[in-house]
């Protein structure tokens, strides 16, 4: 990678950057560094690539939501924690979890949760359910949605 560019040369980097994937402010900046671009040419770019919708965290929030739910299983308390190390808002945060409807939500998580009640392999019933229980909440998904369906694997005698 050069060590210097010019403000041209960035803008058109990053808007590659920013067109290959939705990004956050936080992600672009970081880049921005990684370029060795002062302050004053970070804002600059910063303003031209929110002009020109290159970057716009509402959008990048739905689609990070929408992607770590339907291709990773992640649960809400999960997509909301990561979105927070990211310093996106809690409105946008709001409205990036209204875009997993409860029935997917819901549908999801019975899924994994008998799939992964059936892959452990563990014979022992305490560390069965703790196993499971340590991966689903990894995962963030809620505890009482967790507990839940622990108590109903094991009565079901799956």
């Amino acid at each position: 990678m050069k060590d210097v560019f010019s403000i041209k040369e960035a803008i058109q980097k990053i808007e590659y950057f920013c067109a290959y994937q939705e990004r956050c402010h936080e992600e672009v900046v970081s880049k921005l560094r990684t370029m060795k671009m002062d302050s004053d040419e970070r804002d600059q770019i910063m303003v031209h690539l929110i002009g020109d919708n290159f970057l716009n965290e509402e959008r990048f929030a739905c689609s990070f939501a929408r992607g770590k739910h339907r291709i990773k299983h992640w649960g809400k308390i999960r997509i909301v924690n990561e979105l927070k190390f990211k310093n996106i808002s809690q409105t946008l945060i709001n409205i990036a979890l209204k875009e997993i409807t409860v029935e997917e939500y819901l549908e999801t998580f019975h899924t994994l949760a008998e799939r992964h009640w059936e892959f452990i392999q563990e014979k022992n019933t305490l560390k069965k359910r703790k196993k499971f229980c340590d991966y689903m909440l990894r995962r963030g998904f809620e505890s009482n949605l967790v507990y839940d369906k622990v108590k109903e694997l094991e009565s079901s005698g799956q």
